[in-house]
């Protein structure tokens, strides 16, 4: 796969780019000063994984054998670095072996923010291949979550995602992204929360 030159977010911003929501995703992690990335592929996650690729140089992404192995290793990243752990999985089978994690990260209070696959919005709610509503199993172990729709939605979703890892008392959130969200393309534009204050950091 050739590796495309990747424009800073500034030229993306300034010139108006369109780029498309996986590519967003990266972006919006870079904004947020992450460095490393926790996960496991599938098949409705794979535009992430694909985008991914073209920002090995900026962010790391280390792979598991298992979602919950990645979910544990993001706690121990959180609890040393005092930064949310960050997390990769797909929809199905792969979103929900990421409960166990979030329960142990909303009673220690360890701030994640886990980033699932889901199938394309139209198959919500058809029994779609691996569709399973990753939003309702993941209500009572979460601080929030929140499912994407749509590209121009995502920006949005991750700013507020790390805002609410970090806030108050520390703790998972979750963010379910269509595959059709990943694949279409969207203006990017990023407004980090700056009333997150680094000493809500302290675990």
């Amino acid at each position: 796969m050739e590796v495309l030159e990747v424009k800073s977010n500034a030229e993306i911003i300034k010139h108006k780019i369109k780029i498309t929501g996986s590519e967003i995703v990266m972006r919006c992690l870079l904004e947020e000063d992450v460095q490393t990335i926790f996960g496991y592929p599938g098949g409705a996650i794979m535009p992430i994984y694909d985008a991914l690729f073209h920002f090995e140089d900026k962010l790391t992404h280390i792979l598991t054998r298992h979602e919950q192995g990645a979910i544990h290793a993001a706690e121990g990243m959180a609890r040393v670095t005092r930064r949310p752990g960050v997390v990769f999985a797909t929809s199905g089978p792969g979103a929900t072996n990421l409960i166990t994690g979030l329960a142990d990260a909303l009673m220690d209070s360890t701030p994640l923010v886990c980033i699932t696959g889901q199938v394309f919005a139209h198959l919500l709610g058809s029994d779609a291949f691996q569709e399973v509503d990753v939003i309702a199993c993941s209500n009572a172990v979460t601080k929030w979550n929140f499912q994407v729709t749509n590209a121009s939605e995502i920006s949005y979703a991750i700013s507020k995602a790390f805002y609410v890892a970090n806030s108050g008392r520390p703790g998972p959130v979750l963010i379910d992204i269509t595959k059709n969200a990943q694949v279409e393309e969207a203006y990017f534009e990023y407004q980090k929360n700056l009333s997150s204050d680094p000493i809500i950091l302290n675990l």
